[in-house]
């Protein structure tokens, strides 16, 4: 492929199909010897949980992602990189959030994948609220200090 790699990022409300997403990414691409996935999923802790709700500010939650995802693609040779991210209330096993690292070698796809996912843990700005099973709100969701520390160890010397 020529010229520099332009992530494709959106942020939606619908679900997205995680095997059409990495066949459109590689589809009559040779030059790629790697697709590393992580698609992340609504988790229901307990069966406690009836919905999570996702919000973000439009605009804003985009130029971030493509920030991270524009560092990830100097950090490491990529030859394709999706990035989508869910918004709105989303049940208990359905798909959040999903990134599709493309690499002539896998070492640079696993590392662009996690790098992205620990930021975009601790740094996207989305806020979490949680819908209880009994009808109550579970409010809003806190950051995680292990979240935090995943995302530092991609500090570069000097940051």
């Amino acid at each position: 492929m020529v010229g520099a790699v332009v992530p494709a990022i959106r942020i939606q409300r619908e679900d997205f199909d995680v095997a059409a997403e990495i066949a459109g990414l590689t589809k009559g691409r040779a030059d790629i010897g790697a697709v590393v996935t992580f698609s992340g999923l609504c988790r229901d802790e307990q069966g406690a949980l009836s919905a999570l709700e996702l919000e973000h500010y439009p605009g804003m939650a985009e130029a971030e992602i493509g920030r991270i995802a524009a560092e990830a693609v100097g950090r490491w040779p990529l030859q394709g990189l999706t990035v989508i991210h869910r918004h709105g209330k989303i049940a208990p096993g359905e798909n959040i959030v999903l990134v599709v690292a493309a690499s002539s070698h896998r070492q640079a796809a696993f590392e662009a994948a996690n790098f992205l996912m620990d930021y975009l843990k601790s740094r996207a700005p989305f806020w979490k609220k949680e819908h209880r099973a009994d009808g109550s709100e579970g409010g809003w969701v806190e950051a995680k200090d292990a979240d935090d520390q995943a995302a530092d160890r991609w500090k570069k010397q000097g940051e």
